[in-house]
Formats: structure tokens, C-alpha cells, sequence
């Protein structure tokens, strides 16, 4: 099932997309929310219903009240647009080893001892559209590939090998980052924040798990929990920049939940990320081709760029950047 989220009369409504038509889940049945936020609070209680509906529509039957309306002409959000929180983890060990190597520095062993995470401001979670930077931003203003999941039970000191039932779906993520901001707070060993506070975009809809089953694969040796032959990709001006693949996770999003469970409450419309994709930043491009060329010629993320990025069986992602009418910079009240 495939759950998008639109806005209707200026409020957040939520519907099953099938094909390139959305059908409204409260004129599908009455027990269904209206609202992304509702859903996953019920989640037990719907789920079941709203799955029927997808079955009979995908069947081709009329279900409940109302006709569906189609996909390109209505305004799109974030799939979950209120999260209750929003992590990212770092799950991909080629983008670590070789953002580390580009800086002359050997791969971190505790890579592989335990997955780790940041909480970023889940307030500033958007959808497809424009993504509004300030001045500072745009000093070396970065996406990065990420996948995401949100949690639909909540739970406490949940186990890696229950940790997929509370997974609700997946979704492209673009966690935007503003390296010269991150760097400069990353040097006191807390961070990253202001270089990554501005925007995270989540979208373009929320891909139930049984959409993607037949592309199961393998966790790697020693770990836990599912996962999936998806390709990613992102593209900056119809350019492709970035390739990369969901399986290449060496932590599984069962293994990152364990630990955002432990001694901690996990609850619906929890986000969280799974981490830059080996190749999936402009900061690990540029490293890269400096290291192998001292000419290479750096990009970075500018006025008017479109970001786009795909993730099979989870849709494409489209964001154009747009500078904030403002000369405020945070960067220039440094003492």
C-alpha cells in the first residue's frame, strides 16, 4: 500500500495512491483516519481495513464514497507531515570509509560494533517542493540519499528480531545539510545541529512493507532484521550524481530501532533515517574527486537547483532550492 499525503482545504489529508489516483481514506471507509498522524496512532485498528481497501481498488472495484482525484494536481507534503521525533543513523559503511579515507583518516572500528544515530528537528520535516535556505546555508549546502522508515507501535527495549513489526513503511530521505555550519559545531564534539536543523525531506509517500517483498534480500553476516534490493539514485539538475543501493545497509533498520528502544520509548510517527548512501552526498563526490585529481572541480548545492532523487518502489523525490530574501548570517557573529 502506498499512503500520500496532500493538502485539502489547507489541512493535512491523508490517501491510498493507486496507479496515479489518490482515494481519500475516510471516503473509503469510516473507521479509516483522515490524517498520516491518526493512522499510525490507530495503526492496529486500521491497518487491516485500509489494506482491504488498497486490495479492492489495485482489483479495480469501487470502494466507499466519493471518486478518487489525481495524483499531479494536488499539492503533495510530507508523507508523515507531524513526526513525533526524527532520527538518522549511519548504517552505510562505504560512505563512512570513504568520506574518512578523502580526509586522510582510517575507518572508525566502532563502525562495526554498534549502530549509531542523531535526533535532527523533526519540526523542519517537509515534502516535495522548494527547500528555503538562509545565506549560511549555501555555504557548501549539501543533500545526502538516505532511505527512511516511521514507527506504528510503540514500544520499549524492543529487539532487533521484532524491531520490522513496528515498521510502518519506508521512504526516500534527503537529510539537506549546510557542511561549513556543520563543521564549524562539529569541532566541539556535539553536532551536527545548525548545519543540519533548516530542512530534512521525507516523500513522497509511505510505502507499506508488503509493496516490497519480493525484493527481500539477505541482512549481511552477523546482523539482523530485513533487508531490500532497492536501487537509489539522485539526480541535481536531470544530472544523475549519486547510485547506490538500500541492500549495501550494513545496519539493518531493525538493528538501529533496538537501539533507539533501549531504555527509551519509541512511538508512532517516529522517523528514522538510515544514513548517506555510499556516493550519496556532494561532500564524499567532492573528496573523492579531489583525492584522485587536484583540479577536480568541487559542486555544491545553489540557487535554483533541482534535487531529485529515486528509490525503487518508493517513488521520486523533486526539490528545487530556493534563497531566503535575507542577508542574516549566523556565521558572521563568530567572535
Amino acid at each position: 500500500m502506498k499512503l500520500v499525503t496532500y493538502l485539502r482545504d489547507e489541512s493535512d489529508q491523508l490517501a491510498i495512491l493507486v496507479g496515479d489516483t489518490l482515494y481519500n481514506t475516510q471516503d473509503l471507509h469510516p473507521d479509516l483516519p483522515g490524517n498520516m498522524q491518526m493512522f499510525l496512532l490507530m495503526w492496529d485498528d486500521v491497518i487491516g481495513i485500509a489494506m482491504e481497501a488498497d486490495a479492492q481498488l489495485k482489483a479495480g472495484k469501487h470502494v466507499g464514497i466519493g471518486m478518487g482525484i489525481q495524483y499531479d494536481r494536488v499539492h503533495v507534503i510530507a508523507p508523515v507531515p507531524f513526526p513525533s521525533s526524527c532520527r538518522d543513523g549511519y548504517a552505510f559503511r562505504q560512505h563512512v570509509a570513504t568520506a574518512r579515507r578523502n580526509r586522510k583518516m582510517e575507518m572508525i572500528p566502532e563502525f562495526d560494533q554498534f549502530p549509531i544515530f542523531y535526533f535532527t528537528n523533526h519540526n523542519a520535516i517537509q515534502g516535495p517542493g522548494d527547500v528555503h535556505c538562509m545565506p549560511d546555508h549555501f555555504e557548501n549546502l549539501d543533500f545526502e540519499l538516505e532511505a527512511a522508515v516511521v514507527i506504528c507501535r510503540p514500544g520499549r527495549n524492543v529487539t532487533a528480531a521484532e524491531a520490522d513489526d513496528y515498521i510502518a513503511g519506508f521512504m526516500i530521505m534527503n537529510d539537506m545539510s549546510a557542511r561549513v555550519l556543520q563543521m564549524d559545531e562539529m569541532k566541539l564534539n556535539l553536532g551536527p545541529a545548525k548545519g543540519k536543523d533548516f530542512s530534512t525531506v521525507i516523500g513522497p509517500m509511505l510505502v507499506t512493507p508488503d509493496e516490497l517483498e519480493h525484493l527481500l534480500i539477505p541482512a549481511r553476516p552477523g546482523h539482523t532484521g530485513k533487508n531490500y534490493n532497492l536501487k537509489m539514485t539522485c539526480k541535481v539538475n536531470g544530472i544523475q550524481v549519486s547510485e547506490g543501493n538500500m541492500g549495501d545497509m550494513n545496519w539493518t533498520f531493525a538493528e538501529i530501532i533496538e537501539r533507539c528502544a533501549y531504555g527509551a520509548n519509541i512511538l508512532p510517527g517516529d522517523v528514522i533515517g538510515s544514513g548517506t548512501v555510499g556516493t550519496g552526498c556532494f561532500l564524499e563526490l567532492n573528496g573523492t574527486g579531489k583525492l584522485n585529481d587536484p583540479n577536480y572541480p568541487v559542486q555544491w548545492l545553489q540557487p535554483g537547483d533541482v534535487v531529485e532523487m529515486e528509490i525503487d518502489g518508493l517513488g521520486t523525490l523533486s526539490n528545487t532550492i530556493v534563497q531566503e530574501e535575507s542577508d542574516f548570517s549566523i556565521l558572521k557573529l563568530k567572535k
